[in-house]
């Protein structure tokens, strides 16, 4: 008898759930009578904090030690959200440029070589001049990583040999990378 009634319990919830599959929604962009705008997407009631506020704005403020990670993911990033306006080398030669969007300022300018790596990070963050804010894009570690990646794009272009070992100089004359 037992047996029976857990099987009957288990037909009846089968059976419920497909009203799940049948249940009233809206589109993104559909009308919709539930609000006084007639919209069904709605956007947050003012003063509404997202829960990664806090903790965005502490990456902000707290700058990441140098390391090969760093350079590495910054080079990551800067490869998909930078390189099409900038460019591989930072001069500004981008594919966005060459299609008749304004160039963006080499990154090898004397006044950019000035600019600490907080500065690249609020450019990343607030946007400036024709370029919009990423702040929706890249997260503020990856801010950091990005700043940190040009710095090294920087000093790589106006680097000497000396700068460089005896093993380091006898592997960029075999053409080593």
């Amino acid at each position: 008898m037992r047996r029976y009634l857990t099987m009957l319990f288990a037909l009846l919830a089968l059976s419920a759930c497909d009203e799940m599959n049948q249940q009233p929604r809206y589109d993104s962009y559909e009308e919709s009578p539930l609000f006084r705008d007639g919209k069904s997407l709605q956007s947050a009631p003012p003063g509404t904090v997202s829960r990664n506020a806090r903790a965005d704005a502490e990456a902000l403020l707290n700058r990441p030690p140098m390391t090969s990670a760093l350079l590495e993911r910054g080079r990551e990033r800067f490869e998909i959200y930078c390189r099409p306006c900038h460019d591989a080398s930072g001069y500004g030669n981008g594919t966005v440029p060459a299609r008749g969007f304004p160039k963006p300022p080499s990154f090898h300018s004397a006044r950019l070589r000035l600019a600490g790596p907080a500065y690249f990070v609020s450019v990343i963050t607030d946007g400036h001049g024709v370029m919009y804010s990423y702040a929706d894009r890249v997260a503020p570690a990856d801010r950091w990583a990005i700043a940190a990646y040009i710095l090294a794009l920087q000093r790589s272009q106006s680097a000497t040999l000396d700068a460089l070992t005896a093993a380091e100089r006898q592997k960029l004359a075999k053409g080593g990378s």
